[in-house]
């Protein structure tokens, strides 16, 4: 049997690149189906090839996930890249909910403005930095149109499997097409609405020297249904670790306690208080599903 990654997959068929940058076209045996296993771009796999007679050859095994996210359907990523721009305008809670997947998950999140040119008196930029900056993520600006700030992406990257995520029209194919001179269909900007046009319709793995990413669907990559203990929120906030056992309730949640150390300093400016009344939104979801999780 050959080791080999899966690069794409479409309609039952995967295609898989080994070591060599051999690719194959395989279909995954019915024990996969019987497991309740289906493969994913990302996934590391045994294959046996095709006959010369044959259509397609097979996959054998699934070797061991280091990370696995179900939309889009993609595995053993390290990386994560969160993309914003100054248009469409940035949804932050997006972001906010991005973080706290790839802090569950154990991926490291890295945040991209991307369209610095069109980010007029780098108002986005700065707030990107104003709301993040405690929280110990990397913040790049770059330019997909320009090719600014490219090889510093491309430091950051190397050694990881990134994958892109976001809102659609933000970037995340043209800025693939200009770090590695892909050829990844693009959209663009509805300017009566002001809204990204979805180009990305599937997931697919590229590989460029020590750096591997994968291109998926502009959509979430958090399953919003996930149902955890509202406590639990706050350990996917960074900026609030310095003030650990600081409040005068254990525990508590940062949200109208009197005596909290977190509120306080939001109320001294040390946290971005934008981020802040988004955390208390996202508890608020989190207590009521919690609450309903019997129903």
């Amino acid at each position: 049997m050959i080791e080999g990654t899966i690069i794409r997959g479409r309609g039952g068929l995967y295609t898989a690149m080994d070591l060599n940058g051999e690719t194959y076209v395989l279909r995954a045996k019915k024990k996969f189906r019987r497991m309740g296993i289906s493969p994913l771009v990302g996934d590391h796999i045994l294959l046996t090839p095709g006959e010369i007679s044959d259509e397609h050859g097979w996959v054998e095994e699934i070797l061991p996930r280091t990370s696995q996210c179900l939309r889009p359907p993609v595995a053993n990523i390290t990386l994560l890249c969160i993309v914003v721009a100054p248009q469409p305008a940035p949804d932050w809670l997006l972001v906010d909910k991005l973080m706290i997947y790839a802090n569950r998950e154990q991926l490291t999140p890295v945040l991209i403005v991307n369209k610095a040119d069109i980010d007029n008196e780098q108002n986005t930029i700065n707030l990107a930095r104003d709301m993040y900056n405690k929280t110990g993520m990397d913040i790049f600006t770059v330019s997909a149109a320009t090719g600014m700030g490219k090889e510093e992406l491309l430091q950051r990257f190397a050694g990881h499997v990134c994958c892109f995520s976001g809102q659609s029209g933000v970037g995340k194919s043209t800025l693939l097409n200009q770090l590695f001179g892909l050829q990844v269909e693009t959209g663009d900007i509805s300017q009566k609405i002001l809204r990204g046009k979805n180009t990305t319709r599937h997931a697919e793995l590229f590989r460029f020297g020590n750096v591997t990413v994968i291109d998926t669907p502009g959509f979430s990559l958090l399953d919003m249904d996930a149902v955890f203990d509202p406590v639990l929120l706050q350990n996917f906030y960074p900026e609030f670790r310095e003030y650990e056992g600081k409040c005068r309730f254990s525990p508590c949640y940062h949200a109208t306690e009197p005596g909290c150390a977190v509120r306080e300093a939001e109320k001294q400016g040390e946290i971005n208080g934008e981020r802040m009344e988004r955390y208390r939104s996202l508890l608020k979801d989190c207590r009521e599903k919690w609450r309903d999780r019997y129903d």
